[in-house]
């Protein structure tokens, strides 16, 4: 059983596999925090209107909130959730959460989908595995 899970969502119904295994894992009073990453874009040009940056900014920031909330509502009320919403690269995010929560097992998910995209296992699911030496536990789809 584990003290403290991370559990990174992206909104897919992929990551949503992810809290049958947390909850299978985690201590009776064990934490989960549940991490979305937001995008975040600035203009590269002189043409580019700041104005739309930030409509769309806040866009990805609206799309983090809810896919932490659709999560967290997943869960029975009786476990410890923590919510968060960080902008950034999902992959270092992740890794660096991790680090700062002092988590012991971060649980997330692979992307392929099927035939030989199953075998591959997401790009951000790779660089979090290569990245950390906290425990991670990958889910297949």
């Amino acid at each position: 059983m584990f003290d403290k899970i991370l559990l990174p969502t992206d909104g897919s119904e992929f990551s949503e596999h992810e809290v049958e295994r947390a909850i299978k894992a985690l201590a009776d009073d064990g934490e989960i925090i549940i991490l979305s990453v937001a995008s975040k874009l600035s203009a590269t040009t002189p043409f580019q209107s700041k104005k739309t940056i930030a409509k769309m900014n806040a866009g990805f920031l609206k799309e983090a909130q809810d896919n932490v909330d659709r999560m967290a509502a997943r869960f029975d009320e009786r476990v410890n959730v923590k919510k968060m919403v960080v902008k950034g690269i999902p992959s270092d995010v992740i890794v660096d959460v991790a680090e700062k929560e002092d988590v012991d097992l971060i649980i997330i998910s692979a992307s392929g989908k099927s035939g030989l995209h199953r075998f591959f296992i997401g790009s951000v699911a790779e660089k979090v595995l290569k990245s950390t030496e906290r425990d991670v536990l990958l889910i297949h789809n």
